[in-house]
């Protein structure tokens, strides 16, 4: 007897053979091995009887041989030829969803082996001799327009994410500054299978992902104003390094079973806001950044985009410069950094929150010391054996540079946006050689909105700046 099942339209898979034709009508659901629920068309080859249409589950005897019962009467064929057929249809469906289940399963991602060529080049990259200014460059050329000091700053710290004490970094400014834009174009130039984007979460998203599958990652997170629900658990993540949670759970029997979800750390988080005092708690563990809101500033981001839409921007020397970058972080190892000179260095003694900014502050130095690992002498310690590199001065003294305004930022008592605002105040009065001002004459000239006004004026005068 010769068999046929065609699959070609998985919403109606036929099995014929030379006396019937069975059509399983909608397909089948792939979930749920303990059930074959399907809809059956069953008729006689050339023939004008009318054809059978039953819905039942395959697996369930009562309805299967009722199913035969009845449909080998209404085609006047035998319960033996028909019940033969109906099995051969149930093992063809059993292969074909097996099938199904095991092509739909995602694919593990991994991560692209480096040529020699890359390899060499990465490494060469990394042993570079400025090698800070030579990443800040490759930062520029990749398509990051300005923000020189805030995109390095931003790529160590991304940097770090390899690390057992990551850094995060949460970017500040006006709506419309480029903060998502910054970010995401940073966050590219980290191998893709070390970075998770999100845009918005549920309040229990994080406990559902697999117990490892966040450690060492670099979560970017769009706007933390579409992440309310879920920053307490990421304030835990990035401070106990893991997350757990206690859930009920009914299994297929409808028992009800507790699970303890462990998801482990630790995460290098990033994300932006225009409101900084209301994320205060994760602020307090993050390096804040202010966007550059000059009108340089945005000259130079529309002139990128005149050439780019004109054709004259080299893109391709762009995902060149990208994909070295992403090469050259393939190539970092996890290594301990020890600070010879940590005892030495002080912190400005007005810094509001200082054990929590001085820790900040010589975390960073090692992130630049990581960073730079390919040209560290490697070390062992005498009574463990392990393996360790130590900071440099000149690791000091770059991190010194770039976190100078982020540091006088820690000190002063009124955050950036307010600062920005008291100090293009002092700017104009000085050009205009005058004293007084009105909030309509600053507001027109600096172009803010009445509500951003009425805010900073309110700190400014409370902290008697006005």
């Amino acid at each position: 007897m010769a068999k046929k099942f065609n699959t070609t339209n998985p919403e109606s898979l036929i099995y014929q053979n030379d006396l019937l034709k069975l059509t399983v009508l909608g397909g089948i659901k792939l979930e749920g091995l303990d059930r074959m629920r399907s809809t059956l068309k069953i008729e006689l080859k050339e023939s004008s009887v009318p054809p059978v249409r039953h819905n039942l589950d395959l697996y369930n005897d009562n309805q299967t041989e009722k199913l035969i019962r009845r449909a080998a009467e209404k085609l006047e064929i035998g319960t033996s030829v028909l019940a033969a057929s109906m099995a051969e249809l149930t093992g063809q469906l059993e292969e074909y969803r097996m099938k199904q289940i095991k092509e739909n399963e995602p694919k593990p991602y991994e991560p692209p082996k480096l040529s020699n060529d890359e390899r060499k080049e990465a490494e060469t990259l990394l042993k570079s001799e400025n090698l800070l200014e030579r990443t800040n460059e490759l930062i520029g050329q990749s398509g990051v327009v300005g923000e020189e000091i805030n995109r390095l700053i931003m790529f160590l710290i991304f940097t770090s994410r390899k690390r057992e004490q990551p850094l995060h970094i949460v970017s500040l400014g006006s709506s419309g500054t480029g903060k998502t834009h910054l970010q995401e174009r940073v966050g590219e130039l980290m191998p893709v299978e070390d970075r998770i984007e999100i845009t918005t979460l549920s309040e229990n998203a994080f406990y559902y992902f697999g117990q490892r599958e966040l450690k060492n990652k670099l979560i970017l997170i769009e706007d933390l104003d579409g992440a309310e629900n879920v920053l307490y658990p990421l304030r835990e993540l990035q401070s106990k390094k893991r997350i757990s949670k206690t859930v009920a759970h009914k299994n297929t029997k409808g028992e009800t079973k507790t699970l303890h979800l462990i998801v482990e750390g630790p995460v290098s988080v990033s994300g932006c806001t225009t409101k900084e005092q209301i994320y205060e708690d994760n602020a307090n563990r993050s390096f804040l950044i202010y966007l550059d809101e000059s009108e340089e500033q945005d000259s130079r981001i529309m002139d990128y985009q005149r050439k780019l839409s004109a054709g004259k921007v080299n893109t391709e020397a762009e995902r060149a410069a990208a994909k070295l970058l992403q090469n050259a972080q393939r190539l970092l190892e996890p290594i301990k950094v020890v600070n010879p000179f940590a005892e030495l260095l002080q912190i400005p003694k007005e810094v509001f929150k200082p054990r929590r900014t001085n820790n900040h502050y010589l975390q960073f130095i090692e992130a630049v010391t990581f960073y730079h690992q390919h040209q560290r002498e490697q070390k062992a310690d005498e009574e463990t054996g392990e393996i360790y590199i130590e900071t440099t001065l000149e690791d000091v003294e770059a991190t010194n540079q770039l976190l100078k305004e982020i540091l006088l930022r820690k000190s002063d008592e009124l955050n950036g946006a307010c600062r920005n605002y008291l100090e293009q105040i002092k700017s104009y009065l000085e050009v205009e050689n005058k004293k007084t001002f009105t909030n309509r004459e600053i507001r027109k000239k600096l172009r803010i909105n009445d509500s951003n006004q009425k805010r900073w004026t309110i700190s400014l005068v409370n902290n008697y700046y006005l």
